[in-house]
């Protein structure tokens, strides 16, 4: 620890299915280049000097296939997996009271969150989304987007979309103590956001949340070409396995 603070602490997210992939098991559990999707964001948070626990939070059907994939990734002590809730918020929520004590005594400074199907993601992404959120208290990562049109109500094609659409990636950084009050508070309001950002703009408005530059490879594995593009792009800079 330096200079009094905490470490980080990272959630890693394994919800959703494989609907739209058009698998019959969560996407996240899915090969890539020898290991499961989501091992491969685990892999980096574990590994990051500045992170210390990581909580991978999983559906309850789907505990023993996370407890495998935790088990291909070097550092497994750090990685702690919980259950999750019916919906993203809950999900988030555990994995945010899985480290109620660690923040309350300042042990976890700053938590970040992050979508377990962007296996992609760098240390330098998590390095830039930290330091952000440790100076303005919030930090989310994203790319400018450029090739969007306008539609009108019926659908026909109107021009260009407006200037300054971005496209938000993760992980999002914030600091712990007001990340943790932020979902308590909207547990008790019965809100569900669409992402971390949304839920602290609603109930942690005083937080400033900085944009930082996301990274052009951090995609998200939605549908069956996105895992042929992560593995293309493995096959190039993989790292060697833990």
């Amino acid at each position: 620890m330096q200079h009094g603070r905490g470490r980080a602490a990272a959630i890693v997210l394994a919800g959703g299915s494989g609907s739209r992939f058009g698998a019959a098991v969560n996407k996240v559990y899915l090969p890539l280049a020898g290991r499961p999707v989501i091992a491969w964001s685990l892999a980096v948070m574990a590994a990051h000097p500045q992170v210390g626990p990581v909580v991978l939070v999983a559906r309850e059907d789907d505990l023993a296939a996370a407890t495998d994939a935790v088990r291909t990734v070097a550092g497994t002590g750090r990685i702690e997996v919980t259950t999750g809730g019916a919906s993203r918020q809950e999900s988030e929520l555990a994995g945010l009271r899985r480290l109620a004590e660690r923040i309350a005594d300042r042990r976890v400074d700053v938590v970040l969150v992050h979508d377990g199907a962007r296996p992609l993601l760098s240390a330098d992404l998590v390095d830039r989304v930290l330091a952000a959120a440790r100076e303005t208290g919030g930090a989310v990562p994203g790319l400018a987007r450029h090739d969007l049109v306008a539609a009108g109500p019926d659908g026909a094609l109107t021009g260009p979309a407006p200037e300054g659409l971005v496209a938000v990636q993760t992980p999002q950084g914030f600091r712990a103590a007001p990340l943790l009050a932020a979902y308590e508070a909207a547990a008790r309001a019965g809100f569900a956001g669409t992402d971390t950002e949304s839920c602290m703009a609603r109930f942690a408005p005083d937080v400033r949340v900085r944009r930082v530059d996301g990274e052009g490879r951090n995609i998200k594995i939605t549908y069956g070409h996105d895992l042929e593009v992560a593995t293309a792009v493995l096959a190039g800079t993989r790292p060697a396995a833990g």
